[in-house]
């Protein structure tokens, strides 16, 4: 964000998020310890506050995945269920690698507003092993073909969550981050 010259701050403690104007929620790793911590550190609540309020919040990767009701990822794990839905692994088949990692397409659906600026169908970073599936398909912003097609994007009000990595996607990625920080 301070490279697209946009202020943002790192939350410590749960009562920071409380004045938050917009929130993202970023992960890497794995989903059982994510939202352990964040139910140990009392995130939960201001979290789904932040949500039920409608502020724009972006959640990035295990983010978003951490959305959803369930996650089988080594095991049952229950999500924060903002969405409803699960996250399951791709298939084991021959040829395609798991973890999904590297550059992809992503194709936007009904042109959300954090592509916006983006060509349609370009390549963004990916790097995950499992993604979601939601039982609402009118959240879904974006797609993404490997192996099967998945949801890559969510889009419910002011809520929004990639599977990609922004960060990690150069120019385009830096676009989207701008597009959110200019929400609202």
């Amino acid at each position: 964000f301070e490279k697209i010259g946009a202020k943002a701050r790192i939350c410590a403690h749960p009562r920071e998020l409380a004045g938050s104007e917009k929130l993202v929620l970023p992960g890497v790793g794995a989903f059982r310890d994510a939202i352990h911590e964040l139910r140990r550190l009392d995130f939960i609540s201001p979290i789904r506050d932040h949500l039920a309020a409608d502020r724009p919040f972006l959640g990035i990767c295990l983010g978003l995945q951490m959305l959803f009701d369930v996650s089988y990822e080594d095991g049952t794990w229950e999500g924060l269920g903002v969405l409803p839905g699960e996250v399951v692994r791709f298939a084991d088949t021959p040829g395609l690698k798991i973890p999904h990692m590297g550059w992809n397409r992503v194709t936007p659906v009904n042109d959300p507003p954090l592509l916006a600026n983006v060509p349609r169908d370009d390549y963004f970073y990916f790097v995950h092993s499992y993604y979601v599936v939601p039982k609402d398909e009118s959240i879904i912003a974006a797609r993404t073909e490997y192996g099967t097609t998945f949801t890559s994007a969510v889009r419910r009000g002011n809520l929004y969550a990639t599977q990609f990595h922004p960060e990690k996607s150069q120019t385009r990625g830096l676009q989207l981050l701008k597009n959110f920080a200019n929400l609202g």
